[in-house]
């Protein structure tokens, strides 16, 4: 055990932290997360327009009536999530280089922007596309935001910028000192996008699609939740590290399963977006641990378990487990480990094959994750009953795949308690 857990420090855990750590990918990160309230709200006005009630009632008429004006803050939010997204990208890379991160941000936006030819409609004029602005521009959002930033990095370091004297206020010296990266971005971007005609869109459209189609099968599906909870039980911080890799491309599942839900699509694209990990697999938290507690709740003997599973449920039920994966422990802990890479393993397979052959519906928003889970299934797929059946169904999994090693684990707990009062 030794040398494997030493095997984990020192070949696996310090390069995957480094890669987690690495100032583009932890940029993209960032940037992603600083868009998720957009997001979370944009998407809750999805259900609006498609409330969870009986057909023929008045709310779901009513808002069949006025779909197209209750989508208008949606769309203007999670459906052009990449225009936020490069905003914080740029921002996050650019303070990283401690350069302007205000200047970085800017420059990430114009870059997207430029990707991005308007077209010119009969009586209206010049109509900006707003596709590529959501889910489906994302990827290109991120290499043009990194680009941008790299180019106000480049001419930082070379010392071409104009710079203005001291007695200018500061608000104004950053702005001239932005306009030679600035005018570089626009020429390089508009040179491929117009001079050019590049689709770069198209492009790197076709170049992820292979990641795509991967990231949305089983196997996409069960790598994730693997090593997530691999990371987990060696006191890395699994999400940190995994998610740091494939946030990007569950964002674009979820923002297409939007899209077409808000266009009135026959078929919803993509099976697992980031929500569907967190309501049907991480119930209760990384490792489906909601079981565990609630074993420990109804059946625990030892003093120190009675105690932790008192101060631990409701975290759980709210999906928080720290204190469950430091406290029981489960870290290091040889019996815990099993089942909490196992379980997870096994929900996401029932989960995802469940809603590929639509017994559950298909996840399109993105409610908060501190939701109790029947709930946040409930409102991710559209106020679909099926997904609480589902999620109490995994719950029951997991604690009965918890249940002989907490029980394993409970009796080894009371020996210890046993020969300490001796």
């Amino acid at each position: 055990m030794n040398k494997f857990v030493d095997f984990l420090e020192n070949k696996l855990s310090g390069p995957m932290a480094r890669l987690s750590e690495q100032r583009h990918l932890q940029a993209v990160r960032d940037g992603v997360i600083s868009a998720l309230p957009f997001i979370i709200v944009g998407s809750f006005f999805l259900i609006f327009a498609f409330p969870p009630v009986p057909e023929g009632s008045f709310i779901k008429e009513w808002a069949a009536d006025h779909a197209s004006e209750i989508l208008i803050p949606y769309r203007l939010t999670m459906f052009i999530m990449s225009l936020y997204i490069a905003f914080g990208v740029g921002y996050n890379l650019a303070r990283s280089y401690k350069l302007d991160p205000l200047s970085g941000a800017q420059m990430a936006v114009a870059a997207l922007l430029l990707t991005i030819v308007p077209q010119v409609v009969d009586g209206v004029g010049f109509v900006l596309p707003m596709t590529n602005l959501g889910g489906q521009g994302l990827f290109v959002a991120m290499i043009v935001s990194i680009l941008a930033v790299e180019i106000q990095r480049f001419c930082k370091v070379k010392n071409i910028t104009i710079k203005m004297p001291e007695q200018v206020p500061p608000s104004v010296s950053r702005s001239f000192e932005a306009l030679i990266p600035v005018a570089i971005v626009i020429i390089i971007i508009s040179s491929i996008t117009v001079l050019a005609g590049i689709d770069l869109h198209q492009i790197v459209g076709k170049a992820v699609q292979p990641f795509v189609k991967v990231g949305d099968s089983l196997f996409g599906v069960l790598l994730p939740v693997f090593l997530i909870t691999f990371f987990w039980s060696f006191g890395i911080h699994g999400v940190s590290i995994v998610g740091t890799i494939a946030r990007p491309l569950w964002e674009v599942f979820v923002a297409n399963n939007a899209e077409a839900v808000a266009s009135g699509a026959d078929k919803i694209p993509h099976i697992a977006p980031e929500p569907f990990y967190q309501w049907f697999i991480w119930i209760g938290g990384s490792g489906a641990t909601l079981g565990l507690v609630l074993a420990m709740v109804f059946f625990a003997r030892s003093r120190y378990l009675k105690t932790l599973s008192r101060t631990s449920i409701i975290p759980s039920i709210f999906n928080i487990n720290e204190p469950v994966i430091f406290g029981t422990p489960i870290v290091l802990n040889p019996i815990l480990i099993i089942p909490f890479v196992i379980t997870p393993l096994i929900t996401a397979t029932l989960s995802y094959i469940a809603t590929s052959i639509g017994l559950v519906s298909h996840i399109f928003a993105h409610p908060p994750w501190t939701l109790p889970a029947p709930i946040g299934a409930y409102l991710a797929t559209g106020g679909d009953w099926r997904a609480i059946i589902l999620v109490l169904v995994n719950i029951a999994i997991s604690f009965l795949i918890y249940f002989p090693f907490f029980k394993m684990y409970d009796k080894k707990m009371v020996d210890m308690e046993a020969e300490e009062n001796h």
